[in-house]
């Protein structure tokens, strides 16, 4: 007789496969709990969490509570009050339903529950650890529910070693956490990690909760939303194109108070935006929808965060159209030239050891007496001939002007520098004729170049020149940023800003890099914070390299800019000077050269 080779698992082992698909991380258990609160209808819910979740995580609401044989069956699998025929899951209005999130969290954790209604004397207490109940008593406590959830996967340890660093767990709580905030601007919330007080959010209206969690100066980047058909209601705010960002991070969008990720709908945002926004740049988005619970799907991933929608593509157009009719309401004119202005004196500013003045540009505005000088600078145009494979022979002459001779097989066509024309196309490439062909090159891509070697050398070198700011300039810090901005703190000292913290998100920048004088911008923590974020995730670079990177990117010429003829000789000689002028620090070409040869062949018959 065979024996059974299908087995029923024990109810401890399906909890912790459950548990597996609904609590991911500390993240995903704070996310289910604060989700508890709202559905008992809690209008004061404070968060307390140590060690990123992975010690502690603690919900105090004052919700309706739950009685003796409730609070029992709550850890129960599929035990919920949310529905009772499969025709609820077509018209769910609460935030969970499915009743696996106790369940799951108290199959790998160490969980407390106090719980009282409000009309009850006693409330009930109780002590589960790996979905065993080692405590179940009446006990005196407030009217509500207080869930402590203590050392989270202490019976999976597997489970726990994929966790990430506290600062990356603790980000992902305080994303879950905003995104709650933002759904419910009706309810105050209050966020403590590790004793520290990080947000104590009051009730208000959404305006007033984005700003409580972004700052003040996000009340003058909103643009309102507001539309009522038959399909949806659309409420919110988008941001104003000239404070786009180079991340997607603060982008929201909330079906029936529930916050989802939809590809396809920040599509239709994009769409909107397309004309008004060059390339890489992300606008602010909080768009709240309220549809029919039987026109959508919501029980398509354990998270709920995937919505299936009956009619996407008419929402698609009717979203799409509302925004770009709010832009145009506001008169949002596009403002492409983000960085402002650079001048001649911003190309020659702090030249390091390695990206030296142009030798022709010298000669006009200042005096130098060394051959040898000169002969160092032009290496890097002699490397760029060398790229057309044509034999070049460098020549300094007693003025001081050099010249290059290259193979015969074209003639005589030795070019003197001080000959060399520059011409800017579309205010955004420089091109110019070379023995060969010519060269074109990415102004932008060139600039920053040479800004990310420049910065490089003063953070290697601690030698920052500090330019102090006649007016001091007041910023205000997402919370969300603060760790970054600690961890950061002796890179931007090197670099040359003079930063002071004084307290809670604020700070005062009251020095900058010499090269940007001129750029008074008090966005420039957040642009250099956001453009720091975004190299992480897609270069592997120190962490000193990824700042410099963020400020050369921030402090380059950008497409777009017109430049003089100086101008571009100063950019060009100092591209060549630098140790890598090939490829920008992210690997794009910065320059192509086209031979006469192709240019022959495009006019063949």
């Amino acid at each position: 007789m065979m024996s059974r080779l299908i087995q029923i698992l024990p109810e401890a082992i399906a909890n912790q496969i459950a548990a597996g698909e609904v609590v991911q991380r500390p993240a995903s258990a704070v996310k289910e709990l604060l989700e508890n609160a709202l559905d008992a209808g809690a209008t004061e819910i404070k968060l307390n969490i140590k060690d990123a979740g992975k010690t502690l995580i603690q919900i105090i609401d004052n919700g309706q509570g739950m009685s003796s044989e409730d609070a029992t069956a709550c850890f129960g699998r599929h035990a919920t009050s949310k529905i009772r025929k499969i025709e609820d899951l077509f018209s769910i209005n609460t935030m969970g339903f499915r009743g696996e999130a106790l369940a799951s969290i108290a199959a790998i954790a160490q969980v407390e529950l106090k719980s009282k209604r409000k009309d009850d004397e006693l409330g009930t207490e109780i002590h589960i650890a790996g979905s065993k109940i080692n405590m179940n008593d009446a006990c005196a406590c407030q009217a509500g529910t207080i869930i402590s959830v203590k050392n989270l996967f202490f019976n999976v340890p597997a489970r726990r070693n994929f966790l990430k660093s506290n600062p990356v767990e603790t980000k992902h709580i305080l994303d879950e956490f905003q995104r709650i905030a933002i759904a419910h601007p009706e309810i105050q919330l209050e966020l403590i990690h590790n004793g520290v007080q990080i947000y104590y959010l009051i009730k208000g209206n959404l305006r007033q909760r984005l700003v409580q969690l972004f700052g003040k100066p996000y009340n003058e980047r909103l643009i309102p939303l507001e539309e009522t058909t038959d399909i949806v209601q659309i409420k919110g705010f988008i941001g104003k194109p000239e404070f786009a960002k180079k991340t997607r991070g603060e982008q929201f969008f909330f079906v029936n108070d529930r916050f989802i990720k939809s590809p396809y709908l920040n599509h239709a945002v994009m769409q909107a935006y397309e004309q008004i926004l060059p390339k890489g740049q992300y606008p602010f988005y909080c768009i709240s929808l309220k549809i029919d619970p039987n026109k959508i799907d919501i029980n398509v991933h354990p998270t709920k965060q995937e919505i299936k929608f009956e009619d996407d593509k008419l929402l698609y157009t009717i979203l799409s159209a509302v925004i770009k009719s709010s832009i145009g309401k506001f008169n949002i004119t596009p403002s492409l030239d983000f960085e402002g202005s650079n001048t001649l004196d911003h190309f020659l500013a702090e030249p390091t050891s390695n990206i030296k003045p142009s030798p022709s540009f010298i000669t006009r505005s200042s005096k130098m007496d060394s051959h040898s000088s000169f002969k160092k600078d032009v290496e890097g145009w002699e490397g760029l001939l060398d790229i057309t494979q044509e034999k070049v022979d460098l020549e300094i002459h007693q003025d001081g002007s050099t010249s290059y001779s290259l193979s015969p097989d074209w003639g005589d066509n030795t070019l003197s520098s001080n000959e060399r024309s520059w011409i800017q196309i579309h205010n955004s490439y420089i091109i110019s004729s070379i023995k060969s062909g010519f060269i074109l090159v990415n102004q932008e891509l060139a600039h920053e170049r040479v800004k990310f070697e420049y910065y490089q050398n003063l953070i290697n070198n601690q030698k920052p020149n500090v330019q102090q700011l006649l007016f001091p300039l007041d910023v205000q810090c997402p919370i969300a940023d603060l760790p970054l901005m600690n961890e950061l703190g002796t890179h931007f000292e090197a670099l040359g800003f003079d930063i002071e913290h004084e307290g809670d998100q604020n700070f005062v920048v009251r020095g900058v890099p010499s090269d940007l004088m001129g750029k008074d911008d008090p966005r420039i923590l957040e642009e250099l914070l956001e453009q720091y974020k975004n190299n992480q995730s897609q270069l592997q670079l120190e962490k000193r390299d990824h700042l410099a990177l963020a400020l050369a990117k921030y402090a380059c010429i950008k497409l777009g800019k017109r430049l003089s003829e100086e101008e571009m000789q100063a950019l060009i000689d100092q591209l060549f000077a630098c140790n890598q002028a090939n490829y920008s620090p992210e690997g794009k070409a910065i320059f192509v050269s086209i031979s006469l040869e192709d240019i022959h062949k495009l006019f063949e018959a």
